[in-house]
């Protein structure tokens, strides 16, 4: 009879404790990055009447980064775009992330490294569209949370 109430408490007890002894699953975080891109942006400025907008999302878990950019008023069709970094506003980069076509809007995904999420939050990616008349650059936006 002690054997069986040892046994049941031993039960009971591992049934309560289960809830806590379980590991929670990691919650993961999404974190909102916007650029505003336009001429004067651009190292060196432009003279351009183009402005655009970029969204974009971190899933802090997956390290996947969504993101849509859209544009107008360029003084042509877009040759290229893409993300670059790491550099702070008003100094330039290579290109992190190219964009499969430059045609607005802009609507993809990439999973980054740990390092590229570092310089993503601490704001040191920015988002460029280029053009025939500003091959380097017509107008540019830094991505901030």
């Amino acid at each position: 009879m002690t054997r069986r109430i040892f046994g049941l408490t031993l039960l009971a007890g591992f049934a309560f404790a289960a809830p806590f002894a379980t590991p929670v699953a990691a919650r993961a975080e999404v974190i909102d990055f916007k650029a505003t891109l336009s001429a004067a942006s651009e190292v060196p400025p432009k003279d351009s009447k183009g402005t655009g907008d970029a969204l974009a999302s971190l899933d802090t878990t997956t390290k996947k980064l969504s993101y849509t950019v859209t544009y107008s008023g360029l003084t042509g069709p877009a040759s290229a775009g893409h993300i670059h970094g790491p550099a702070a506003a008003g100094t330039n980069a290579g290109v992190v992330v190219p964009f499969a076509s430059p045609v607005t809007p802009i609507i993809g995904s990439v999973v980054l490294t740990d390092a590229q999420v570092a310089d993503l939050e601490a704001g040191k990616y920015y988002v460029n569209i280029h053009t025939a008349a500003n091959p380097g650059g017509e107008i540019r936006g830094q991505l901030a949370k």
